[in-house]
This record gives structure tokens, sequence and C-alpha cells, in this order.
């Protein structure tokens, strides 16, 4: 007969309790926190000939990762024909991406993202993130399997296409109620009656009429509208008596193809807004998106973050043929007031801090009769990358001879490409000038360029010319040399360069 003893689970014969414990520890800490990348893919809009898409790089390990490449293949007849967030290489149908200088080191359950446009439809194959293979990068829709080759190029920035070549013919539709509109007043009634993470579906025609939202949406229901490049908005006004300051008021029509006032969220993708006095306006509506839509002939600017409309972003979308009657007002795209309008659009301690605004994978032109972009003093923190600008018409009124002008602060203005012909009057690429204000601001200061791509036609004096170095001494504009420029009059920059 043996004698069994129970032993105490908490320790071993001859071994102390809080030993094993100890030891247990040690061995429960046993590999080295390691980043872990995975990066999907998505399309953001499609257009007849291409489209624009982006990956999102998220970092699922326990160490911050301090950067990363992307590889991936396009079927033949497709091709990159830009990109932002990122350094591109290729070498025949294979692209390499990898991060730009600020957006390698992503923490522990954050993310990154970089974009690009695709001319022709084979979405990637064999993608891969730092060698491993990576979602999104398989095989083809059926729908973008077998792009023809006619589709292989982009059109021509000289050429002046028709709605139906513009962005986007097929958008999609976010989750949630869906109301489906085909007339004006079916629209305008879906605009005033817009609740939180609603879609509206226009059909393909055109809409005439007075088109005003004050609806709002929230982060995570936001309000769409949503169209096929064919549903056309246009407004014949103006009418009726203004008021000092615009607001939405009974009697009077503004002009506005849309306007979006006191309506923050909202998600604008795909259709086209045309022959208005201004294109797309948004007053006190951050985290507007606008994606793939076509703005063109309107009276002057395209579209015009106003009134601290702060965090929008315009992607994949295309302007031209503004300033149809006040040239020097005809911008593309407009962040902020000037200093003289705050009295009406200032609501941030009387500044209009439109700021964080990005301009991402655009095409700019032609006959944008004023700048491309013209950035207003005030506004900070904005990303202008990807666009391309096509500097021919513009007027040279009201200072307006560069594609982009910026009179705010911090802006990252990288991977654009843009070119001038005649007629036109230009004089740089890109300007800064630093208005005074009331508070005080470093207007015109603490902007980088970099990897930009400038051809001033033989006319242009530089390609970036920042007008003062003394009033940003604090805060300097900042030019890399990795920015290239062909038939300049004069060079490069006015300032020197940064390796």
């Amino acid at each position: 007969m043996f004698l069994r003893v129970s032993v105490p689970r908490a320790t071993a014969i001859g071994v102390p309790a809080v030993a094993l414990a100890t030891a247990v520890g040690f061995a429960t800490v046993a590999h080295a926190a390691a980043p872990q990348l995975t990066a999907a893919f998505a399309q953001t809009s499609v257009w007849s000939t291409g489209y624009g898409a982006q990956y999102t790089i998220r970092n699922n390990g326990d160490a911050p990762s301090t950067g990363w490449r992307v590889e991936f293949d396009l079927p033949a007849g497709s091709t990159v024909s830009n990109s932002w967030s990122s350094v591109r290489t290729a070498s025949g149908q294979h692209y390499t991406f990898v991060n730009a200088g600020y957006n390698g080191a992503i923490a522990p359950g954050a993310a990154e993202t970089f974009g690009f446009n695709v001319a022709g439809l084979g979405t990637p194959l064999n993608c891969t993130i730092d060698g491993h293979a990576c979602p999104g990068g398989g095989t083809p829709s059926p729908t973008t399997a077998s792009p023809s080759p006619s589709r292989s190029t982009s059109p021509s920035p000289s050429t002046s296409p028709s709605p139906s070549r513009s962005p986007s013919t097929t958008p999609s539709t976010p989750g949630g109620p869906i109301v489906d509109v085909s007339s004006a007043a079916q629209l305008q009634s879906a605009l005033a009656a817009a609740r939180p993470g609603q879609t509206i579906r226009l059909a393909a025609g055109t809409y005439h009429g007075s088109f005003v939202t004050t609806a709002a949406g929230t982060a995570s229901q936001p309000i769409t509208l949503t169209g096929p490049a064919g549903a056309v908005l246009v407004n014949d006004g103006p009418s009726g008596d203004a008021p000092s300051c615009p607001a939405p008021t009974a009697g009077w029509d503004s002009g506005y193809g849309l306007w979006l006032y006191n309506a923050p969220y909202w998600n604008l993708t795909g259709f086209t807004v045309a022959e208005s006095k201004k294109g797309i306006v948004a007053d006190n509506s951050q985290h507007l998106t606008v994606d793939g839509v076509y703005i063109h002939d309107v009276e002057e600017e395209a579209l015009h973050f106003r009134r601290s409309s702060a965090d929008g972003i315009v992607r994949n979308s295309r302007i031209e043929r503004t300033g149809l009657v006040q040239p020097g007002y005809g911008e593309g795209v407009y962040i902020g007031s000037a200093g003289s309008n705050w009295g009406c659009h200032g609501n941030t301690g009387g500044v209009d801090k439109s700021d964080r605004v990005q301009v991402v994978g655009n095409h700019l032109g032609p006959n944008i009769a004023a700048e491309a972009i013209d950035v207003k003093e005030g506004t900070t923190g904005g990303l202008i990358s990807g666009n391309t600008f096509d500097g021919q018409g513009v007027s040279g009124q009201n200072s307006a001879d560069s594609w982009v002008d910026v009179k705010g602060m911090d802006y990252r203005i990288e991977d654009n490409t843009g070119s001038f012909r005649s007629p036109g009057t230009f004089a740089n690429g890109y300007e800064t000038h630093n208005p005074s204000t009331t508070p005080s601001f470093d207007n015109g200061c603490g902007n980088v360029w970099r990897n930009n791509r400038s051809d001033l036609g033989g006319v242009g004096q530089y390609a970036i010319n920042v007008t003062s170095q003394s009033k940003c001494s604090a805060r300097p504009n900042v030019v890399y040399a990795s920015n290239t420029v062909t038939n300049a009059t004069k060079g490069l920059t006015n300032i020197p360069v940064t390796p």
C-alpha cells in the first residue's frame, strides 16, 4: 500500500512558489516586439478609361514600423498614371511603392494610405508588402480583367472631354437607406430631408434648379449624394435679393450648383456640376468628401471650402472651364477665404479655418481662369498631392498667373505634375504670398514641396517662387531637390534648395 502525497500546484518540490512564478514569467516573454503590416486595395472611383485607387497599410503588430514597400503587377494595357503619398518606381508592368518620408512609421493599430490613378481598367495582381502577400492583390474582377489596348492611356491634358469621359460612371453605393431621384423637385426634397446614413442616388439626366442642404451627417453615418457622370446639376440663377452674407434665404437663389450649409459629413461621388455661378460650395461643412466629380463651365470658382469647412478632401475629380464671367475669380479649388472676407466667412475667432483640406489625384485644367488651387491666408495643414495641372487658359486677372498660390501655412505639396502651353498668362508654377491679417498668422510660411514635376512652357520663370524668406524666418518654406523643372526662363526656385 502506497501513500499518495498531493503537492500544491503553486509549488514544485524543492522550488519556492515565487521562484517558479518568476521562471514562468520569463518564459512568456519569448518573442521580440515587431511590426506586422498588411496592405488592402480599394478602388475609390471608376470612370470609362481608368480608375483611382488606394492601399491602406495597417500595422497589426506590437511595435511601430520604420518603413514599408508594396509591389504589384498590372495587366497589359493598364498603367499607373500618377500617385501620391509614396515613392513610385516601375519596371514594365511591375510597380513598386515605398513610403514617403512622413508615412513610413506606423504605430501598432494605426494605418497609413497611399493612392494612385490607373489609365486602363486592369486591377493589381501579385501584391506583396515587404515580401509577404497582401489582400487585394489576387486576380482582377471579371469586369476589369481584359481592358482593350485603346484604354491604355489617359486623356491628353490639352483636350476638353465631354461629361461622358469624366469620373465616375459607376459610383459605388454605401450601405444604408437609399433614396432614388430622377427630377429636380425630387432632388430638392431629398436634400432637405436627408438623414445620417442615407444615400441619395441620382439617375442620369440634367437637373435644373437651386440645390441646397442644411442636413448634417455624422462620422459613423455620413450622408451620400451619388450618381453617374451623366447626372448633371445646373443652377440657372442667381436671382432675388441677396443677404449681406451668403446664407440660404427665402426668395434668393445663390446660383451655386450645389450648396452645403452647416452640413458636415457628406460624400459626393460620381456626378457632374456645370453651367452655374459657382460649382460646389461648402460653408461650415466639415469632413466633406468629393470623389470622382466633374465640374465644368462655371462663371466663378468650381469648388470652395469656406467658413471653416475643415478636414475635407477632393480626389479623383476633374475641373475645367471656370471663370467664364469673372476670370479673376475662376479658381478650380478654393480653400478658405481672403482676410477681407472673414467678416462673413470666418466663424472660428473671426477666421475662416478651412484647415487640413486635401486635394489629391485630380486633373485640374485646362481653361481654369484663375489658379487651379488657391490656398487662402489663415488656413493650415493641408495636402496637395498627385494632381495634374494644365495651366492653359489661366487669365492673369486678379494676380491669377500660377497653378497654385499658397497663402496658408504648413501645406505639403508633393508628387504633382504641372504644364503650361499658350494661350494664357503664366508667371510661375507655384507661388507663395504673405498677406497681413488680424489676428496675425505666419501666412505663406512653413510649406514644403517634394517630387513635383513642372514644365513651364518656356514662359514661366520659376517652378516654385517663394515671395519672401524674411517673413518666414521662424517657419521657413522648404523646396527639396526632388522637384524638377523644364522650360523655365529662370529655374527651379528662387530660394536655396534642400537636398
